[in-house]
């Protein structure tokens, strides 16, 4: 079961504060979106109106074509998941977990029990005693044992260990190739789990300024490589996002698609081309007056 999510002219105020301005995006259902954006981007407002903890203030969102606000049919088909948690603190494992299988479902007891064993999980202590990064491992074995056609995490791993986060984004695609559903992950760590997105969505100051699939986003820039002094040349007049050296050879990386006439002649100065990063291009595309690059 996928689901569409249409947003349209959507607007989101805390009292005089517009958190979300304007905003209009659809996503079709079975695919891994990445959600992008500084702190106070307006990331989570969004997503809090898209799992129906708020009401926006004006505009129109729809969940396989209902309203999802207070429609218990459309709310038990989606999972948000927040990094800042949303359990309640004197309560155990076990009895989160219980609650969890009885809020959706689709929920997995089998795949539960395999992410408790790989995740250590103790059933019997209190959530307020877990560390973060067992906190981080409960919610995601709720989001990805709901098996909701719309699981949202919200930095909900952030939590965890390095090795630990690798495991949840194996355990991402792996579950996607074998139950594709709608994931949409919020992240600061695009470098670690920006492969997984086939889709970007880049917020800033609650507006969304980008929504393209991610090789059409890495296609607005581009690494030019090889001998310093030719490639100073060739990034003349380009706008520069950073550059890395080693001894006589250096890497440029710059914003904006190149045309075949400068492929042409990279290949000719004896250059390489190669994809930019996703996270530069994001820092580039968010980056306000004063910030150094």
């Amino acid at each position: 079961m996928t689901l569409t999510i249409e947003v349209k002219d959507l607007q989101l105020r805390y009292g005089s504060f517009a958190a979300i301005k304007d905003m209009s995006f659809k996503l079709e259902g079975g695919k891994i979106y990445g959600l992008l954006g500084r702190n106070g981007s307006g990331k989570t407002s969004l997503l809090s109106v898209l799992a129906s903890f708020r009401e926006q203030s004006n505009g129109t969102v729809t969940i396989g074509g209902e309203v999802p606000f207070e429609n218990a049919r459309i709310m038990e088909q989606v999972c948000f998941i927040q990094e800042s948690g949303f359990m309640a603190e004197s309560s155990n494992v076990r009895d989160v977990l219980k609650l969890a299988a009885s809020c959706w479902p689709n929920w997995d007891a089998e795949y539960a029990k395999r992410l408790i064993t790989q995740y250590d999980l103790p059933m019997k202590k209190s959530v307020s005693s877990l560390s973060r990064g067992m906190k981080s491992a409960l919610g995601v074995t709720i989001g990805m044992a709901s098996r909701a056609p719309v699981t949202i995490f919200d930095e909900a791993y952030l939590g965890m260990d390095a090795p630990s986060r690798y495991a949840f984004y194996d355990e991402i695609l792996n579950d996607y190739m074998e139950t594709p559903r709608t994931f949409i992950l919020s992240t600061h760590l695009i470098e670690e789990v920006g492969s997984l997105f086939e889709e970007v969505l880049i917020l800033d100051q609650g507006r969304l300024i980008m929504h393209e699939e991610t090789e059409a986003v890495r296609a607005r820039g581009a690494a030019i490589t090889g001998a310093s002094e030719a490639v100073d040349r060739f990034v003349e007049g380009l706008t520069v996002l950073g550059e890395k050296k080693l001894g006589k050879t250096k890497s440029v990386t710059v914003f904006g698609e190149l045309t075949e006439e400068l492929r042409k002649r990279a290949l000719a100065e004896g250059l390489e081309l190669g994809p930019v990063s996703l996270q530069d291009l994001f820092v580039h595309m968010t980056k306000k007056r004063g910030d150094e690059q």
